[in-house]
C-alpha cells in the first residue's frame, strides 16, 4: 500500500484581465426575438405594480418577484430594470426561488419608487425605439450589429437599449408575490430586507418584536397570532416560513441488557468533540470521559428515555469500536463535551439554535460538532431551513464542522421520503445509513438539496433490521438503528483527521469524500447515498494502493484565479501520461438564506489536468473532464454547468471513466496542475476563501510510480510529507506514557 502525500508549495494568484463582454443575446433569440408586444406587457405590468406601493408606503419602496424564462446565469439576471443609480445590479435581490418544475428562476427585487419610476421611463423610451427603428422585433444580430446601426441616442443610450433588451429576452413577468400558507403554529419566519428596520416594521403592523425573538435582522420566531396579523397586513413580506416545533422520534432501540463492557483506561489529552443531542445519563461505565453540560430548562420534566439518544450517540463516540468490533476503525477513543439541548421528544427549534451557537463560541478549542436531532417533516423545495442556515453560517465563522445524520424516514412513511432539516445544511457533512451489504438502510430518507445540492453527502454503518449497531445507555446495553448512529463514527474519522493528523477541515472533508466516492460511484443512488459509504478503517482513507498516487493540496483563494501548474507527472517509457484521475475540492462558503435557490455565495470553479502550452507559450490546462467554462469561445447554460459541473456546489468531485481499454494520453510538458477560479453571486470582490483538494492517479499499467513522483515533486520545490499512520499512533502512545523519576 502506497501512503498518501501531503504537498506544500505556492500558489500563484491573478486578476480577472477580461473587459467583460458586450451585451448580447443568445442565438436562440433569432427563433424567438424580442417584441414589441411583450416590451408593453412587462411595461403595464410595471405601470400596475407602481399605483401599488405608491399607495402602500409600509416598505418604503417596492418589492417586484420577476419571473424569469429561464434558469439564468448571473450575467443574464436584469441589467437594467430594477436597477438603483450607482448600485450593483444584484444587491437589490432579496430572494430567489424556483417554478414547481425546476425549470425557470424566480427572483424578488426591492427597490425605491424613484428607482421603479426610472425603469418604467427607460423601457417606454426602448418600446419607442425599437417600434419606430427596428420594425418591433429585436434579436441578437441586432444587439451585435449596434455600432453601426444604432441612431436614437437622443431618445435611449445604446448600453440601456441593448440592456433593456437583453432585460425583457429572459423575463416573463413582473408581479407582486403573496404568502398564501395556511399556516396556524408558532413559526420562525423570514421577511424579505427593505427600506425599514425589522422592528420598526413590525412596530408599525402591530407586532411587539422582542430581541429574544430574533435569529438575525430578518428572522424571527411569531407565534400564531401574530403570523396571522404579518399575512393579513403584509403578505408580500414573507419570504420563507417554517414552523418552530421539530419531533424525533426514537423508536428504534431494540432492547435494554445490563452488561459489563470491557474497562476503560482514564482519560488523558484525547481529542475533543462536541455533541448536542438529548440529555447524558451520567450512569455510564465511560462517564469520566464526558464533559456533561445540561442546557435544558430546569422545569422540563425528564423521563428516563429522554436520556437514551443522547447517550447512544456519546458511547459511540468515545468507544464504539470497543462495543462493535466489526466496526473498529484503528482511530481510538474520543473525549465528549455533549450538550443537552433537547429532551421529552419535542424542542424548539429556535431556542436550540441559541445554544448551539452559543455552544460554539465558549468553546473555540473543539473542531468537530456531532448533531444527530432532526425534524420529522420534509425540507422545502425553494429554501434553506433556518436551522441548517444558521448552521452553515456558524461553519463560516468560526473553523469547525457539523457532522448531521441524514433523518430517518418516520414507521408507517411508505416509499421514498426528503430529509429533514437540519440535514439540509450545504456546509456540514450530513450521512445517511446504510446496511452491511452497503445498500440503502430501510428508513433511509433522500435529497437533494435546493433540487441541486447532494445531501446526503457520505454514508455508513447505522444499523438496521437484524443487524443494529450496539451501544451503551445508563440502564446497560442497547440495539439501535437509525442515521443518527452513522452519523457519530464519521464524527470519530473527522476528529481524527483533524485532531490527530493535523489537517485542516477543508482537506479531512475532502478525504472522507473521495473515500467514499472511490472509482466506481454511482450517480444514480447519489440522493440516497451521496457521494457513497466511507470505508471502516481511517488507513483505507489514509493510504492507497500500489498502482495510485495519492496527494493532497491546501492553501487559500486570493484574487479571481488561484491555480499552480507545476506538478509533475512520471510519465511510461513512451513519454505519455500512463494515468486516470479523480479529484475532490471542499470549501466552506458563506451563504445568504434570504437568496433562497441561489444560496452559496460563492463559486469556485475547479480545474485539474495536464498542462499544455502553445506557440505563444501561453499555458493552459487540458482538464480531465472536458470542463471548458470560462474559456474563450465557450458558452455553457446555467442548468448544464450546474447538474454537469456542480456550478456553486461546495463540493467538486470530478472522476474519468475507468474501462478495459484504457490508454496512455497525450504529454505536453511533463506537468499537470489545478486551477481554481472565484465568481460571486452578490458581489465581484473576491474573499480569501480556504480550500482542500485530494487527487488520487491511477497507473494504468498498475505500475508503482510513486517513488519517482515524490522525486519529482522535491526536484519541483515542493515540500513532500508522507502520512504515516502506523508511525503517527506509536508516536502519540509514547507521548501517552507515564514517565517515573528516580
Amino acid at each position: 500500500m502506497n501512503k498518501i502525500l501531503e504537498l506544500k508549495g505556492n500558489f500563484t494568484h491573478s486578476k480577472n484581465h477580461s473587459n467583460g463582454a458586450s451585451i448580447s443575446l443568445p442565438k436562440a433569440s433569432k427563433q424567438n426575438p424580442v417584441k414589441t408586444s411583450h416590451m408593453e406587457k412587462l411595461l403595464t405590468q410595471l405601470k400596475e405594480i407602481y399605483k401599488y406601493w405608491e399607495k402602500d408606503t409600509l416598505i418604503n419602496g417596492a418589492l417586484i418577484t420577476v419571473y424569469y424564462r429561464e434558469i439564468v446565469a448571473k450575467s443574464n439576471r436584469l441589467e437594467i430594470l430594477l436597477k438603483e443609480d450607482n448600485l450593483d445590479k444584484n444587491l437589490n435581490i432579496r430572494g430567489a426561488k424556483f417554478n414547481f418544475d425546476i425549470t425557470k428562476h424566480i427572483f424578488t427585487y426591492f427597490i425605491s419608487l424613484k428607482g421603479l419610476a426610472k425603469s418604467i421611463d427607460l423601457l417606454t423610451r426602448a418600446i419607442n425605439v425599437i417600434s419606430h427603428f427596428y420594425n418591433n422585433s429585436a434579436d441578437c444580430d441586432t444587439l451585435n450589429n449596434l455600432n453601426s446601426t444604432y441612431v436614437c441616442k437622443n431618445i435611449l443610450s445604446k448600453t440601456n437599449f441593448a440592456g433593456i433588451i437583453k432585460d425583457c429576452y429572459y423575463v416573463e413577468d413582473f408581479i407582486i408575490n403573496r404568502d398564501e400558507s395556511d399556516i396556524e403554529e408558532a413559526s420562525i419566519v423570514s421577511i424579505y430586507k427593505t427600506g425599514v428596520p425589522s422592528q420598526e416594521l413590525f412596530n408599525k403592523i402591530g407586532i411587539n418584536l422582542i430581541a429574544d425573538k430574533m435569529l438575525d435582522e430578518t428572522t424571527l420566531l411569531l407565534n400564531s397570532d401574530e403570523f396571522k396579523l404579518l399575512k393579513l397586513k403584509a403578505p408580500y413580506l414573507i419570504a420563507m416560513k417554517t414552523i418552530d416545533i421539530s419531533n424525533y422520534v426514537l423508536k428504534d432501540i431494540e432492547g435494554k441488557f445490563d452488561f459489563k463492557p470491557t474497562p476503560i483506561p482514564e482519560p488523558k489529552d484525547e481529542p475533543i468533540i462536541g455533541v448536542i443531542d438529548t440529555i447524558f445519563d451520567t450512569n455510564v461505565y465511560f462517564s469520566k470521559w464526558v464533559e456533561y453540560v445540561e442546557m435544558v430548562d430546569e422545569a422540563i420534566p425528564r423521563e428516563p428515555q429522554d436520556y437514551e439518544h443522547g447517550t447512544a450517540v456519546t458511547s459511540i463516540i468515545v468507544d464504539g469500536p470497543n462495543i462493535n468490533p466489526n466496526l473498529d476503525d484503528g482511530c481510538g477513543r474520543f473525549r465528549v463535551k455533549h450538550f443537552g439541548v433537547a429532551c421529552g421528544g419535542v424542542f424548539s427549534s429556535f431556542s436550540i439554535l441559541k445554544n448551539i451557537r452559543r455552544a460554539i463560541r465558549e468553546n473555540p478549542q473543539i473542531k468537530v460538532w456531532n448533531l444527530s436531532l432532526g425534524s420529522n417533516k420534509e425540507i422545502y423545495q425553494n429554501y434553506i431551513s433556518p436551522e441548517a442556515a444558521e448552521l452553515d453560517k456558524i461553519q463560516s465563522e468560526y473553523d469547525v464542522i457539523f457532522v448531521i445524520s441524514g433523518t430517518n424516514k418516520p414507521l408507517g412513511v411508505k416509499g421514498k421520503m426528503k430529509i429533514g432539516s437540519p440535514a439540509d445544511s450545504i456546509n456540514s457533512l450530513v450521512v445517511n445509513s446504510v446496511n452491511f451489504e452497503n445498500k440503502p438502510a430501510s428508513y433511509h430518507r433522500v435529497g437533494p438539496v435546493l433540487s441541486f445540492f447532494y445531501k446526503p453527502d457520505v454514508s455508513y454503518y447505522g444499523g438496521d433490521v437484524g443487524e443494529e449497531i450496539r451501544v451503551c445507555l445508563g440502564t446497560g446495553e442497547a440495539f439501535v438503528k437509525g442515521t443518527s448512529f452513522a452519523a457519530p463514527w464519521i464524527s470519530r474519522k473527522l476528529a481524527y483527521l483533524i485532531n490527530v493528523l493535523g489537517f485542516n477541515r477543508e482537506v479531512a472533508k475532502a478525504l472522507i469524500i473521495d473515500s467514499a466516492a472511490g472509482w466506481k460511484r454511482k450517480d444514480t443512488d447519489k440522493y440516497d447515498i451521496g457521494y457513497g459509504v466511507v470505508p471502516i478503517n481511517i488507513k483505507d482513507i489514509l493510504e492507497t494502493k500500489n498502482d495510485e498516487i495519492r496527494f493532497i493540496l491546501s492553501s487559500a483563494t486570493e484574487d479571481y484565479e488561484t491555480f499552480n501548474y507545476n506538478i509533475p507527472i512520471p510519465l511510461d517509457e513512451v513519454g505519455k501520461v500512463p494515468y486516470v484521475s479523480r479529484a475532490t475540492l471542499c470549501y466552506f462558503p458563506k451563504c445568504s438564506r434570504a437568496q433562497g435557490v441561489d444560496y452559496t455565495n460563492t463559486e469556485i470553479d475547479f480545474k485539474f489536468g495536464r498542462v499544455s502550452s502553445n506557440i505563444f507559450n501561453k499555458t493552459s490546462l487540458k482538464d480531465m473532464c472536458q470542463n471548458n467554462q470560462g474559456e474563450v469561445g465557450d458558452y455553457t447554460i446555467e442548468s448544464r454547468a450546474r447538474n454537469f459541473w456542480r456550478k456553486w456546489d461546495n463540493v467538486k468531485h470530478l472522476s474519468s471513466n475507468i474501462s478495459n481499454k484504457l490508454q496512455a494520453k497525450k504529454n505536453y510538458t511533463g506537468l499537470c496542475g489545478v486551477k481554481m477560479t472565484v465568481k460571486g453571486r452578490l458581489s465581484s470582490n473576491h474573499e480569501t476563501i480556504p480550500f482542500g483538494i485530494v487527487i488520487t492517479l491511477k497507473e494504468i499499467n498498475s505500475i508503482n510510480r510513486v517513488s519517482e513522483f515524490i522525486k519529482n515533486c522535491t526536484l519541483k520545490g515542493w515540500f513532500v510529507n508522507q502520512i504515516d499512520v502506523d508511525n503517527i499512533i506509536k508516536i502519540r502512545n509514547k507521548a501517552e506514557e507515564e514517565i517515573k523519576f528516580e
